[in-house]
């Protein structure tokens, strides 16, 4: 597989201007939300409602991905973190379950290391385990959501995942990004499918295998 190269004039002239215009909509429109998450946030959280965590974007590119911060900070005694379910308390659970924890990533998306739709930025230790087909996922900007997203999110195995992201970067069409969209509304919001895997409150972590 070679590097993709922009399918059409969507992806070439229009996908971007449309996320910008995307995000600053989102912040603009949700200001309100914004302010009463973060309040709440501080409280549940005891401390920084947000967190920050560098991903690779584009062409491996290293950003800061913040998303409102849905395990609080607690460690044992040896001053090491809980493990995620420990950390991961009620007003976390319902963060992920409605998917707001990923508001802030509208500031990702105005600054130009996401786009609405394309592959999920994940963790920067698992560009060493990629395949080479796999690491084209990051030949474009990753997404708010994105075709794994709505086709089993955590629920579904890497490589699976990565199956799904390869075969969106192939093809990136207005139509396509549009179903994503609507698809993202219907199984994050309504439905609320694929939160977590069958053995993980979120999703187990990648070895290069799985």
């Amino acid at each position: 597989m070679e590097k993709h190269k922009p399918y059409g004039p969507y992806e070439k002239y229009f996908k971007r201007p449309l996320d910008l215009l995307c995000g600053l909509a989102a912040v603009i429109v949700f200001s309100w939300l914004y302010a009463i998450l973060a309040i709440l946030g501080a409280i549940f959280m005891r401390g920084n409602p947000f967190f920050t965590q560098s991903r690779p974007g584009k062409d491996e590119k290293i950003f800061k991905l913040i998303k409102f911060r849905t395990m609080d900070n607690r460690r044992d005694s040896q001053g090491n973190l809980l493990p995620d379910e420990v950390r991961l308390n009620s007003y976390g659970r319902f963060l992920r379950k409605t998917s707001l924890d990923e508001l802030p990533e509208a500031f990702n998306i105005i600054k130009g290391d996401m786009s609405v739709i394309g592959p999920r930025p994940l963790l920067v230790q698992y560009l060493a385990l990629y395949s080479e087909e796999q690491r084209h996922r990051h030949d474009v900007r990753p997404g708010l959501s994105g075709y794994a997203q709505v086709n089993g999110r955590n629920s579904i195995t890497w490589t699976r995942r990565f199956e799904l992201d390869c075969e969106y970067v192939k093809k990136i069409t207005f139509l396509g990004d549009l179903k994503i969209i609507g698809q993202t509304v219907g199984k994050a919001f309504i439905k609320q499918e694929g939160i977590s895997s069958e053995t993980c409150d979120t999703m187990e972590d990648f070895d290069g295998t799985n």
